[in-house]
Order: C-alpha cells, then structure tokens, then sequence
C-alpha cells in the first residue's frame, strides 16, 4: 500500500498521491492522485488497482540501464505518412519506455531529414514526439529528483558521451 505524498505511475502520467479515503457509502478506500505536471487535475483510483493501471516508478539503476542502452535501440522502421501515426499511437498505448524511446528517436530522426531538406516538420511526428517525451522524461526525473528540462539534458549528454 502506498502512503501520502509517495509518487507513483497511474497509466503513463506520474503522480503523487494526495491523500487516502474512503467512500462512506461503498466503504471503499481509494487514493487520491494528481499528476505532477498538472496538479489541477485529480486522479481517484480504488487502492485494490483491480485495472493494473498503477505501478512503482523505475528504481534509479534501471533508469540508467535504460539510458545506457538507447544507442541500441533501433528506430521504427519501414515508417511512411501512411502508417506512422497508428504505429506511434500503438507504441505510446503499450507503454514500454523501450517503446517511448523508439518513438522519439524515430520522430527526431523523421523530423531532423525534413529540416535537412528544407521542409517544414510533421505535425504528427512532432506531437508524437512531446507526448513520448513527456511520458519517459516525467518519470526520469522523478527519479532522478531532477527537473524535467534537466532530465533531457541529462540523457542527451549521457547518450552523445555513448555515440
């Protein structure tokens, strides 16, 4: 069982939780979350997490073990304007950070070419792109007891040290 103010997942967002209650009429307890990065929004989920849908942050070391190895992660290949908005959305839904991965590095990679060419980037690729970010790089820093910005910077200067 979680405590007040312990930060934990909830689907993809990473929350702290507020407090714990319980319904007075069902008599079932529940935790009450807001996400950190939008702390108007609030989260009420039934302590049993019946749905699966909360879990514990990454320990540090496994998020070094994961830095360490986006050099080696692959790209999405084969990727055309055709399908590449279902297979981003697919990969966002599972929710594996080797996943989150794969879709910033290939939308950079996307959007990197179009700038080579003088084009302007995807829409899609972009959106993609933050929405990865934020997911991955919201539970980093937390952690890492890092900002967000600090967090990019930090695994960025990690993986160009690994290039």
């Amino acid at each position: 069982m979680y405590k007040i103010n312990d930060i934990v997942v909830y689907k993809k967002d990473v929350c702290r939780i507020k407090d714990i209650k319980t319904n007075k009429t069902t008599g079932n307890t529940y935790y009450v979350m807001v996400p950190i990065d939008d702390e108007s929004l609030v989260i009420d989920i039934p302590i049993e997490n019946k749905t699966g849908f909360l879990r514990d942050l990454l320990s540090k070391d496994e998020v070094e073990n994961l830095i360490n190895e986006i050099p080696n992660i692959e790209p999405f290949d084969n990727l055309d304007d055709k399908n590449i908005e279902l297979k981003y959305r697919q990969a966002i839904t599972n929710g594996t950070h080797y996943d989150l991965i794969r879709v910033i590095k290939s939308s950079y990679i996307r959007n990197d070419h179009r700038i080579q060419n003088k084009k302007k980037i995807s829409e899609k690729d972009d959106k993609y792109f933050k929405l990865a970010e934020k997911y991955l790089y919201n539970e980093f820093s937390a952690v890492l007891n890092m900002s967000f910005d600090d967090t990019k910077k930090y695994i960025i200067e990690k993986v160009q040290d690994k290039i």
